[in-house]
């Protein structure tokens, strides 16, 4: 069973959830704006949040940035803002997925349930890396090359765990947007286009000739230590 705080200002939304995530084993909690979200994710223990962008007093997206200042609680966005931008600025603020409104319930647990499953760890210790260009470690969330720290997105980072956790095996473009954005996102790959170039950018020496974040034509990409 999965604690879920939901944070809407919709009454109707709210009540909605409460019964259909109880009647399927969830306990909730809820939050009408977006510092009482915050204040409740620091008292209690959260297994994942359900957030709404449209919020009274701060943007959900504000949330998503604060919140990942010191948790890694998984969140699935819950929007009536149907734009790539704000999907984008979402995901990137640190979101595991984006669902718009209206939806079906149906569909929101489904996602749901793909996200506790993409960040659930059983235990299994995160890699560090080293390769002749940079270090990750992924359990500091942390980057270095030339001794010197490299400022990764959220996004960037789920890309980069998921390439450290699988060296040398071709991944597909529609298993890392699953992955990474969701399966809803499994053919946007301009999405994965971008954030490729600004990891090569920052990691490989020679971005334009990469020697560790690899092309393979009309497939996907591999990951060379």
């Amino acid at each position: 069973m999965s604690h879920v705080l939901v944070v809407d200002d919709d009454p109707h939304i709210v009540k909605a959830l409460r019964i259909t995530l109880q009647a399927h084993g969830y306990t909730v909690a809820t939050a009408s704006d977006g510092e009482s979200a915050l204040r409740s994710a620091a008292q209690h223990p959260v297994g994942v949040l359900i957030l709404d962008l449209g919020l009274p007093d701060i943007d959900g997206t504000t949330v998503i940035t604060r919140l990942r200042e010191w948790s890694s609680v998984p969140i699935l966005v819950l929007s009536a803002r149907h734009g790539s931008d704000d999907k984008v600025e979402a995901l990137d603020a640190g979101a595991d997925d984006y669902i718009t409104k209206p939806f079906g319930l149906d569909e929101l647990l489904a996602r749901l349930r793909a996200i506790l499953r993409r960040t659930s760890d059983p235990g299994e210790e995160a890699p560090v890396l080293v390769t002749e260009s940079f270090t990750a470690d992924l359990a500091m969330r942390r980057v270095t090359r030339d001794g010197e720290d490299v400022r990764l997105t959220p996004t960037e980072w789920r890309i980069l765990d998921l390439f450290v956790r699988n060296p040398e095996k071709l991944i597909t473009q529609q298993q890392l947007l699953s992955e990474v954005w969701g399966p809803a996102y499994a053919k946007e790959a301009n999405y994965l286009r971008v954030y490729m170039a600004q990891l090569r950018r920052k990691l490989e020496p020679e971005p334009g000739n990469p020697r560790h974040l690899i092309t393979e034509v009309g497939i996907g990409y591999r990951f060379m230590p």
